[in-house]
């Protein structure tokens, strides 16, 4: 069941526990975001499906995708490397959402 935005902001308020605090986010709240929703597993299933670890590699280039690449050590190695992370999510926009940087005209 969706709640409203008061009723987060209330249990938001009515649920703080050793000052951290639950908040409920909602697809309402990022429609547009494309990774809502999808945790680092999925993301990284996806893309080896969709493209494979070779290619994976060449665009990012870490020893978890090139050096006897699976999906533990991949997971492992980014949850703790924000960097990484960053970058394969970026690879999986721009696999599947198509976003492309616009091309410069060249004088």
């Amino acid at each position: 069941m969706l709640k409203s935005k008061a009723e987060t902001v209330s249990s938001v308020n009515n649920c703080q526990t050793n000052k951290h605090y639950w908040v409920d986010i909602t697809v309402q709240d990022q429609p547009k975001n494309p990774l809502h929703g999808k945790t680092l597993e999925a993301i990284l299933n996806e893309l080896v499906a969709e493209i494979g670890w070779e290619a994976m590699g060449q665009t990012v280039d870490i020893r978890c995708f090139n050096n006897d690449p699976s999906i533990k050590s991949s997971l492992k190695f980014l949850r703790r490397t924000p960097w990484a992370r960053a970058k394969v999510e970026e690879m999986y926009i721009n696999v599947f959402h198509g976003f492309q940087w616009p091309e410069l005209e060249k004088e």
